[in-house]
């Protein structure tokens, strides 16, 4: 059905035909101010769509992105450092450490590196966590002169994808029933005792021989531990996981099997030796 349109009365203005009770609607004309507004983001728009990028492989007649900009600053700023990152990349890692001013550029890349990558698990400081290493101490599982510390993170600890990675395998001596609970508890107690918190006395002697049998070939037998298994040492006051008696009964029956990426894959070349005389300058490097 056809609208009504009418005429107001008392403003001469045509209606639109609406009505809500009884109230009829008015085709005003918008008004000057706002047509006028209206044209200027309609003209606007089309000045940025042609000035700036605004499709897909379009850059803008101003040849500006945000994207550009950063990689032209980062092009810079390598550009700054080549000098330096060239000498990195052919030096040896013990020439770094002799070249004092190499050796600073090589500690302030490789503290940046680390606080990128390293510090959610070792800490900002090296410090580590349970079951994340201290790189503060001269405790190593895979030694902590230069080029081992550079072989960990170039390949990892138990990363699949790479082939060199440091592999290490504990036993789960309870889980696969190697071993009795009484026979790990008594192993545990023999733990203790290398560093003299053991409290039964007749439990770490009858655990001597559990250890001999089932973990001095790798710890060796009065627990210095041996870094080409990555097994740690057990006669000091250093634990990976915990040193309580609780945690220990816990490592020795279900064996613990941490892992640290392969950051070969991931960082190149220079940033990765950056990263080992980081490491060893934090103290615990031999």
């Amino acid at each position: 059905m056809p609208t009504k349109v009418e005429t107001d009365s008392v403003t001469g203005t045509e209606t639109t035909g609406h009505e809500w009770d009884g109230i009829k609607e008015l085709n005003s004309p918008l008004p000057r101010w706002w047509i006028i507004v209206l044209w200027i983001t309609i003209i606007w728009a089309g000045v940025y769509y042609v000035l700036y990028p605004t499709l897909p492989g379009w850059d803008g007649l101003w040849q500006y992105t945000a994207r550009k900009d950063l990689s032209e600053r980062l092009d810079a700023v390598r550009a700054g450092r080549a000098a330096w990152t060239d000498k990195l990349a052919v030096a040896p890692l013990e020439e770094i450490e002799a070249d004092p001013d190499l050796l600073e550029f090589a500690i302030a890349g490789g503290r940046a590196a680390f606080a990128d990558n390293c510090a959610p698990c070792h800490g900002t400081g090296g410090a580590g966590g349970p079951g994340y290493p201290n790189l503060l101490d001269d405790a190593w599982l895979w030694g902590g002169t230069l080029d081992a510390i550079s072989a960990t993170i170039e390949h990892g600890v138990r990363w699949p994808q790479d082939d060199d990675t440091r592999i290490s395998a504990m036993p789960r001596f309870g889980v696969d029933e190697l071993l009795t609970s009484a026979q790990i508890n008594d192993a545990a107690e023999y733990v203790l005792s290398f560093s003299g918190s053991a409290t039964d006395q007749a439990a770490a002697g009858r655990g001597r021989e559990i250890f001999a049998e089932n973990c001095a070939a790798c710890h060796g037998e009065s627990g210095g531990g041996n870094r080409e298994f990555g097994a740690p040492r057990l006669n000091d006051a250093i634990w990976f996981y915990g040193g309580d008696k609780a945690t220990i009964v816990q490592t020795i029956a279900k064996s613990r099997n941490g892992v640290m990426p392969a950051w070969g894959g991931r960082l190149d070349a220079v940033t990765i030796k950056q990263l080992a005389v980081y490491v060893h300058s934090l103290g615990g490097g031999e």
